[in-house]
């Protein structure tokens, strides 16, 4: 096995794009929503439905601002959406 160079570790020690901190927002005629409060009402619309917290495994997320939705489907069987 190789030997991992030194700014591979360095990057493991420090972070990299992978640990830092992300603020992602989806702005659309003079609106905007952070990703997090989107995945929120997501996961507040699915719990709603019958799911529980532990039955989550995979969130596939489609932003259509121009319908004002926000489609999803939870581990490829629940699919719903929420007002963008």
């Amino acid at each position: 096995m190789a030997r991992k160079s030194s700014v591979e570790r360095a990057i493991e020690a420090t972070g990299g794009f992978k640990t830092a901190q992300k603020n992602i927002v989806v702005q659309y005629d003079n609106r905007d929503r952070k990703t997090e409060d989107i995945l929120q009402e997501i996961r507040q619309d699915v719990l709603s439905k019958g799911f529980k917290e532990a039955d989550f495994s995979k969130i596939d997320v489609y932003i259509k601002p121009q319908e004002n939705k926000v489609f999803y489907v939870v581990n490829g069987e629940l699919s719903g959406s929420i007002n963008f």
